[in-house]
């Protein structure tokens, strides 16, 4: 009996957590050039990490005004905060290893999906065209 109400409980509790995560909303979408001013920090040392080409990407955009050609305006990277959070947002997403390669090696369009709630990104996911 101990055991049947140890799996009840379980997969109440698994339901729970598993509820808010369906309930999550696209905030926003954009899509993005990565071009050879995204694959560098400020300081001009070159990024190998997907995130940190596309926080550049949006950095470049937002607060420096040095889009690409078909790069689009966003509202939610327009907050630095924003952001500093892609990586973590990144990490809880998805985005596929081939993916990952085209945009460190330069010269691909992403479209960035952002999902949360209430305003709030708790994860991104980022297809590559070329």
């Amino acid at each position: 009996m101990r055991f049947r109400a140890f799996a009840i409980l379980a997969t109440a509790l698994g339901l729970g957590l598993a509820a808010p995560v369906a309930a999550q909303e696209l905030l926003e979408e954009y899509t993005a050039y990565i071009g050879p001013a995204d694959l560098v920090n400020s300081k001009g040392k070159r990024l190998t990490q997907p995130w940190q080409i596309l926080r550049q990407d949006r950095a470049n955009f937002h607060k420096f005004g040095k889009g690409d050609p078909g790069d689009e305006w966003d509202s939610f990277f327009g907050d630095v905060k924003n952001r500093d959070a892609m990586e973590k947002m990144l990490m809880g997403g998805t985005m596929s290893k081939g993916a990952r390669q085209a945009i460190v090696n330069g010269g691909a369009v992403v479209v960035v999906q952002i999902w949360g709630r209430g305003g709030t990104g708790n994860f991104i996911t980022v297809d590559v065209y070329r």
